[in-house]
């Protein structure tokens, strides 16, 4: 039995001219009425949007950028994606750009490397602005955008650039409270497990905690270079701690997925149990740190206030090209207290 082959036509698409026909209406008037700052009569405005609802008809937004000069346009780099904070970062800038009438435009780099190529792909889209999230731009690229009238906004992990926009947690602030919160615990030997060495947000936090555990009156703590942002890394960094001369008992560690790897590593290579033979701090405060198999203890970032600051930036960039640069450090909320810390008695165990 032969297979019978179903011709569906698409319905055609409902254009401008369609619609001021069938007002009868001129298409200059009808245009007007889906620009909020058009001058047009209400009624006419009301009618107009309700027969577009009811026909089917939507403006086109490549053809209103050609009026309007802005594409409505946000794009939006990442090179970490695999760093659990991002995506979960992504999603909520996402719809809260969304709510204000601007539309994201995604290009993952896979590396730091191909940021720049990943920005110029973004650009033949003609952007409004730029979101670079956990990766740095060349100053060739940073050219290239304020050539092409689209600014950039660092989200966590700031330009070097004075004439650029930065949204981020107060690093060096998260790292004092971390050191704070193991010292008045009464861990006296601490390390840092380092990510990217040029990462703004490594270098602060690292910054942060070695400074004030020094003005506590402790030595500086020993940093392990981890090299990566990652599960693995964090996993790997436990031979380098196993080769340390001594055992610290307390460890911050630069994001929450480093933690998570490097507790598990020191558990399953080394025989070590956290917290009891150490206290392992995370920073970010991720969906998985809550989960009961990790139960992190972490540094959480204020999400809510630097998505609410990116926005508003946003906002303010798309209306006028030209603002002045503004560089906001959000201080974090607070230390999380779970089950990878502990009180550690004064005498030696």
């Amino acid at each position: 039995m032969k297979a019978k082959t179903l011709n569906r036509q698409s319905k055609p698409r409902v254009t401008v001219k369609d619609l001021a026909r069938d007002l009868g209406m001129s298409v200059s008037t009808v245009s007007r009425a889906f620009y909020a700052d058009a001058v047009i009569a209400p009624t006419t405005r009301e009618a107009v949007l309700a027969r577009a609802q009811e026909i089917g008809y939507k403006p086109n937004p490549f053809a209103q950028s050609l009026i309007t000069k802005k594409t409505q346009i946000v794009g939006m780099v990442v090179s970490d994606i695999n760093n659990p904070f991002y995506p979960e970062v992504m999603t909520r800038l996402t719809e809260d750009l969304q709510a204000i009438g601007m539309n994201v435009m995604l290009v993952a780099a896979s590396d730091s490397a191909k940021v720049d190529d990943a920005v110029r792909l973004l650009l033949s889209y003609q952007p409004d602005l730029v979101i670079i999230l956990a990766a740095s731009l060349s100053s060739e690229a940073m050219r290239e955008c304020r050539v092409a009238g689209s600014p950039c906004i660092f989200f966590n992990r700031l330009s070097l650039d004075p004439e650029c926009f930065g949204v981020s947690c107060d690093n060096r602030e998260g790292g004092r409270r971390a050191a704070d919160f193991l010292i008045d615990r009464n861990h006296r030997a601490l390390a840092y497990v380092s990510a990217f060495p040029d990462a703004s947000t490594n270098v602060e936090r690292k910054e942060g905690f070695v400074d004030r555990a020094k003005e506590r009156g402790l030595a500086e703590p020993v940093v392990i270079e981890a090299g990566r942002f990652s599960y693995d890394a964090g996993y790997a960094a436990a031979d380098a701690f196993a080769a340390l001369p001594f055992r610290p008992d307390g460890v911050f560690c630069a994001n929450d997925i480093l933690a998570i790897g490097f507790i598990e590593g020191v558990r399953e290579k080394l025989g070590l149990d956290v917290p009891k033979h150490l206290s392992v701090i995370g920073f970010d405060d991720i969906s998985m740190a809550h989960w009961p198999s990790h139960s992190l203890t972490t540094i959480r970032q204020p999400v809510d206030e630097m998505l609410a600051t990116t926005v508003e930036f946003a906002r303010a960039l798309a209306a006028n090209p030209e603002e002045k640069p503004v560089v906001r450090r959000i201080v974090p909320s607070g230390v999380i207290e779970r089950n990878t810390t502990r009180w550690r008695m004064e005498e030696t165990e």
